[in-house]
């Protein structure tokens, strides 16, 4: 079973200046293959595959104009390459929209290491032309002078998210099953209100309510307020001036939007962990039309803030982690429509109903219990 494991790095300031080169270089040579496709293509001629690239970029070295290159490991500009080239194939057959300049700006700086040349030890890791660097988190990894193939599937990214430098990789690990399941199928309704109602009366709150989300949402607004502010005051005719201050205040709010999304995934994290040690061996999930749903702007912040399609992401792996079905019910399913006891179905039902009464048997329950349960009984056609 392959696991996906990201690791804060801790780099000092030589170290964070290379990290900074390596990513600039591979968004340099992504751009410079996608200028070279796009020229080709208006040209008339086939596509240049990755390989007649990277012998020309090889060729490019010697030259005295990107003499630099020499610096940077050679496998960051060839990744970079095959990267582009894939986005262009991807693009023709139709999986994925037309690839983009990267923006020095707007772009998350990444760049890629070869898995031949990573060392993990307990405390470090060592990358090409980097050296060892400190991670904030041990025996995650398994320690090694190097990472064999046969361990480490997926390539190793270097990301950095605004603040910090992360590196991402795949590793391997053995099955593990659960055994002790129970055989019983577990319904979830999700929403707004609360994150996930359970069929089994479980009830998993909105983390965005509570009062800790609250106060550091609120002090970030009131440090946005101050940036824009301080803004309007040091503006020079149309252009805006960022002062040392201002970037202080940046950092800040990256800061509490760092903690902010970590709060969130803990819960989320801690909410699909609780669920998998029920050991249900059935899990049945609601099929929201979510990118539909954000149209609504009454709705549109409450479904981006509750994160929904993460959660039902870590679900569905974690399902597949401990042997247990995951199932999507139809979108058009009416689990809240549909009564739990004697299967009378409403012709309509408005948000604002929040107790589910049946027409037809007088049978009373909660809304979104009553929906959990009705997922609970589904059945696929």
């Amino acid at each position: 079973m392959i696991k996906s494991i990201k690791i804060r790095l801790e780099p000092n300031n030589k170290q964070n200046t290379k990290l900074f080169k390596f990513a600039s270089t591979s968004r340099f040579i992504y751009n410079w293959t996608l200028d070279k496709q796009q020229k080709n293509y208006k040209a008339g001629n086939k596509f240049i595959s990755d390989c007649e690239l990277r012998k020309e970029l090889t060729i490019l070295k010697k030259t005295d104009e990107m003499a630099w290159l020499k610096e940077i490991s050679c496998d960051i500009p060839k990744q970079a390459v095959k990267d582009a080239c894939n986005a262009y194939k991807r693009f023709f057959k139709g999986l994925c929209k037309y690839p983009k300049f990267k923006s020095k700006k707007k772009s998350k700086p990444s760049f890629y290491q070869d898995t031949a040349k990573i060392q993990i030890f307990k405390n470090h890791i060592h990358l090409s032309n980097i050296g060892k660097i400190k991670i904030s988190e041990s025996n995650r990894l398994p320690i090694g002078n190097s990472i064999k193939k046969e361990i480490l599937v997926s390539n190793p990214r270097i990301t950095f998210n605004g603040l910090h430098w992360y590196i991402s990789l795949g590793v391997e690990f053995d099955d593990h099953l659960e055994v002790n399941i129970n055989g019983d199928t577990l319904g979830i309704d999700v929403g707004i209100k609360n994150l996930a109602i359970l069929s089994n009366g479980i009830v998993i709150k909105n983390i965005n309510k509570s009062n800790k989300v609250k106060k550091i949402i609120k002090r970030k607004l009131k440090l946005q307020k101050k940036i824009a502010k301080k803004y309007i005051k040091n503006k020079k005719g149309v252009c805006y001036v960022k002062t040392a201050n201002i970037v202080k205040l940046e950092i800040k709010v990256k800061k509490l939007s760092k903690k902010i999304t970590n709060i969130k995934l803990d819960h989320l994290h801690k909410a699909t962990t609780m669920i998998m040690k029920t050991k249900f061996s059935k899990i049945v999930v609601e099929s929201l039309n979510i990118s539909g749903m954000m149209k609504n702007h009454k709705l549109a912040k409450a479904l981006q803030e509750q994160s929904l399609s993460e959660f039902k992401r870590q679900l569905e792996y974690k399902c597949k982690w401990n042997n247990i079905e995951f199932i999507q019910a139809d979108r058009w399913f009416p689990s809240s429509k549909t009564c739990s006891k004697c299967g009378y179905k409403k012709p309509k039902l408005s948000l604002s109903e929040r107790i589910f009464k049946c027409e037809s048997c007088g049978f009373e329950l909660d809304r979104d219990l009553n929906a959990a349960i009705n997922l609970k009984n589904y059945t696929v056609s």
